[in-house]
């Protein structure tokens, strides 16, 4: 008997009943044969859905084909293999450390990791140790198997039971607590469905047998070695939750090629350089102490670059015609209970006691200022309006997440609500996408990525609202210009809306291709309705306005993290900390030195003078360690003729007159210039 499948470009091709992914492979030709790794599967009853699955897949007839190989640019392959890497680690972790107990290891962006339970502590220094024996496995060429056993034998093969041999031929009894539980889950999982007992997918390579849905790389040597390399170790609570058993997390990548993983460390190393954790450090611009776990201490010159960030976000907002306004940071729980946030976020927000009632920290700003949206009346007249807050807010994050000014538990968002007629909302958001490259532009990120987020599975509204929402971001979205003038791209990204309404993200790409989602625009009908809030329309009825929630530096202390890693610390002028330093060559220069930082100061320039007894190749130097965008330099010459030596990051200038110099700096700053 025979089978007929379909090829991606149309094309039949006949295999005999019961071929896999791996027969369709070969009966194409020997040299796709020997490089596919997997493949996506149609079925002809659901046309809709790929899958991807093992070379040892069956296949079926109808069945739509295509072969999944590491050549080209294929996102699929490389998830694929990392996560056979993750597989590799585990197995090499288990020969080095008899005992260890493993849980899950995923894949993530540009890599992987595995979650472990040592017996006895384990080091940076193990890494190599361990890649060692990966490379092992690797040689090995070990095949890798998948199997789907009944969950009662899954159970046997992870618990802690007699060893032995099961039905399918896996090893029994191998003490493995974690495996177990997620296998429990499962079944409970089915039995709450009114289902039958799940079967369990289960790989096997060698000695090595995991629970997982796959699907992987058909053998071991197939990852290739000198294409991977483990890179860290954290500390990660099972399934997140701080309850629960620490782990030791080992981190790893995996590519390819071995000149793809070398581009990848060359980044990572240069990623490395510019982590705003050292940079803030080294330059003295904010701290961290055990005193306030997650919670960063901003120091004198990381207050001069929060300054210059906020002075930019309020003249340009006061441009676009917002008010700012300021409200509470603790607030009643019936009024988080009102919102929905007490449904849908408690798990991240603080609480305390006022008068022995409750109250929560504000996690969002949003209730607050809708409360100061009802403290009058509203009129038509009124809208749209537009109200901006700094708003400081404070989030509970697991210890294990907690990563500089990136991940904290307090932050500023820069936030607005912008309350409008349905009338005026298509025009509301497509201000706020116009106002968004602006703002990143002046920051230097004119790579910008849009994903439009629709209903999550727990959200509040009717289906209508939501609906009505949607279609208004999408219509924006689809109508509106990037900043060059071509159609402005978005990606679709289903269910991932906040729980109030759909929104609209904005990713900015930086100097070394990392994304970052900063801005958010959130279109809600529910929360209005919820906090019963209404303005009077020519009619003389009340009518409920429309809210749009939106940020667009997101978090200020994340934003600063992200442009000391951009720039490497070297900011533009506008932004850096100190923005001139002057250095008299000697001490009967001081006096002129300071007459230069008088200027300076009157200009409005941040700038400092340095008279230490060190020479003056070591301020030089130490100034440019500083990231000091300019050092002007002051000897007799310059003193006798009212000049200054300029060096420009690092670059000498030559000589220019003590007013030229402060008005070209100063010109420098007012507009904004980004570095060349």
């Amino acid at each position: 008997m025979t089978l007929h499948v379909t090829l991606p470009d149309g094309s039949p091709l006949e295999l005999d009943d019961g071929a896999t992914v791996r027969d369709a492979a070969a009966a194409i030709g020997p040299r796709l044969a020997k490089a596919a790794i997997a493949g996506r599967v149609t079925a002809a009853a659901t046309p809709g859905v790929t899958r991807l699955v093992d070379l040892g897949a069956p296949l079926k007839e109808a069945d739509g084909v295509a072969i999944v190989t590491l050549k080209g640019d294929d996102p699929d392959a490389v998830d694929l293999l990392r996560h056979s890497a993750s597989h590799i680690m585990a197995q090499a972790v288990l020969r080095l450390f008899p005992g260890t107990r493993y849980a899950i290891g995923p894949t993530i962006e540009n890599g992987f990791y595995y979650d472990f339970q040592f017996s006895a502590p384990v080091t940076e220094t193990d890494l190599a140790r361990i890649e060692k024996e990966m490379a092992g496995i690797v040689s090995q060429d070990l095949p890798v198997e998948r199997l789907e056993v009944p969950a009662d034998e899954a159970l046997a093969v992870f618990g802690a039971g007699e060893p032995g041999t099961g039905v399918s031929g896996l090893p029994l009894g191998l003490d493995q607590q974690f495996k177990v539980e997620l296998i429990a889950d499962l079944v409970a999982a089915a039995e709450a469905e009114g289902s039958e007992a799940p079967t369990i997918s289960v790989y096997a390579q060698g000695d090595f047998v995991d629970l997982c849905r796959g699907p992987h790389l058909p053998s071991t040597n197939r990852l290739g070695n000198g294409t991977f390399k483990l890179t860290s170790l954290a500390g990660a609570y099972w399934r997140g939750d701080e309850k629960n058993a620490m782990l030791t997390r080992v981190y790893g990548t995996a590519f390819a090629t071995k000149e793809e993983l070398a581009a990848h460390l060359e980044a990572l190393e240069l990623a490395r350089q510019r982590d705003h954790r050292r940079i803030g450090r080294d330059l003295d611009l904010f701290s961290f102490h055990d005193e306030g776990p997650g919670f960063p201490f901003f120091h004198a010159k990381g207050m001069r670059i929060w300054n210059a960030i906020i002075d930019y976000w309020r003249a340009e907002h006061v441009a676009a015609g917002y008010e700012e306004i300021r409200t509470p940071q603790i607030l009643r729980r019936e009024l988080w209970e009102l919102s929905g946030h007490w449904e849908n976020y408690k798990d991240n927000m603080y609480f305390t006691q006022i008068d022995e009632q409750p109250f929560a920290v504000k996690p969002m700003n949003c209730p607050g200022g809708l409360l100061v949206y009802k403290s009058r009346r509203r009129s038509y007249r009124d809208l749209p309006l537009r109200l901006a807050e700094l708003g400081q807010v404070h989030r509970h994050e697991m210890s294990g997440v907690l990563h500089g000014l990136f991940r904290v538990r307090y932050f500023t968002q820069d936030d607005a609500h912008i309350y409008c007629t349905p009338d005026q909302l298509e025009e509301e958001v497509r201000g706020v996408v116009r106002f968004m490259h602006h703002i990143y532009a002046a920051f230097g990120f004119s790579d910008v990525r849009i994903e439009l987020s629709t209903r999550p599975e727990k959200s509040i509204g009717s289906d209508e609202m939501w609906a009505r929402a949607e279609g208004t971001l999408s219509r924006v979205l689809d109508a509106e210009k990037g900043p060059d003038g071509s159609p402005l791209a978005y990606m679709l990204n289903p269910g991932d809306g906040a729980f109030y309404g759909p929104k609209i993200d904005f990713h900015i790409r930086d100097v070394m291709g990392r994304t970052w989602q900063c801005g958010t625009i959130q279109v809600d009908f529910a929360m209005p309705e919820r906090l019963d809030i209404t303005y009077t329309g020519a009619d003389n009825e009340e009518h409920r306005p429309v809210m749009i929630h939106r940020a667009l530096l997101g978090s200020i202390e994340r934003f600063m993290g992200i442009l000391l890693e951009h720039y490497g610390g070297n900011l533009p002028t506008w932004l850096a900390a100190e923005q001139v330093l002057v250095i008299p060559i000697a001490d009967r220069h001081a006096a002129y030195g300071h007459e230069v930082l008088g200027a300076l100061h009157q200009a409005g320039i941040r700038a400092d003078i340095d008279e230490r007894s060190e020479s003056m190749g070591r301020r030089i130097r130490d100034g440019q360690l500083q990231k000091v965008p300019y050092l002007l330099v002051v000897g007799d010459k310059e003193q006798e003729t009212r000049e200054v030596a300029v060096r420009e990051r690092g670059e000498q200038k030559g000589s220019a007159l003590l007013a030229d110099a402060v008005t070209q700096i100063a010109a420098e700053i007012a507009e904004r210039r980004l570095p060349a």
